[in-house]
């Protein structure tokens, strides 16, 4: 074959490649995804109250004995209609996550929580904090259906103008409509005061304005 037919052949496989092969894009490009998390820094959440937040094999731990304050790890920005998604596993203590919250000093999270903890503490149900408290409470039975002791469990949060939906683990498991709270404001994780803990969460991602 000749130079000539060899520039041939490698043009039409080129142009094959071009049609069969799909264009690469990242998962942000491709379906609205942004992580909130590196991994392997804070870059983007802060520290506020009590207990110890570290970074370990790419997740943000949180650890506590019986802490006079509340730990938190707030979000440096602020987010108003979001659908967010994180794994998390906590068998020890009490925990959550909020959305649209107001931080205050020393170590008060005003809003809605999502909570997070061992079976019996109300997974994925919604507590509003220094407000109406439990709006929508799981029951024990509900939470064996829905969580796994020891192991990463997936939470997914829509909030969208007074829609809030919860889903553990692919389970709807609260609902609110029309809800008159906070239209905006940070996400925070959170470490109960007064508990022994042991909080993990990792590939936090939001996609806003969804």
């Amino acid at each position: 074959m000749d130079r000539r037919h060899l520039w041939f052949a490698g043009l039409l496989c080129a142009l094959n490649l071009a049609v069969l092969s799909p264009a690469v894009c990242t998962p942000t490009e491709r379906d609205g995804w942004r992580p909130l998390m590196d991994g392997w820094t804070f870059r983007g959440w802060h520290p506020v109250g009590d207990g110890l937040w570290t970074v370990e094999n790419h997740a943000f731990v949180g650890r506590a004995c019986n802490e006079k304050l509340y730990g938190l790890l707030v979000s440096n920005e602020v987010f108003r209609d979001f659908r967010l998604r994180l794994r998390f596993k906590s068998d020890t203590g009490d925990s959550g996550v909020y959305i649209r919250t107001d931080v205050r000093p020393p170590d008060e999270a005003h809003g809605l929580q999502i909570q997070v903890g061992p079976i019996g503490s109300g997974n994925a149900g919604i507590y509003e904090s220094y407000g109406r408290a439990w709006l929508v409470q799981p029951t024990v039975d509900d939470e064996k259906r829905w969580i796994k002791p020891g192991e990463w469990n997936q939470l997914e949060i829509l909030a969208s103008g007074g829609t809030v939906e919860v889903r553990l683990n692919g389970n709807l498991t609260a609902q609110l409509h029309d809800d008159p709270g906070l239209a905006e404001g940070h996400l925070a994780l959170q470490m109960h005061s007064g508990t022994i803990m042991d909080v993990r969460f990792r590939d936090i991602e939001i996609w806003e304005n969804p």
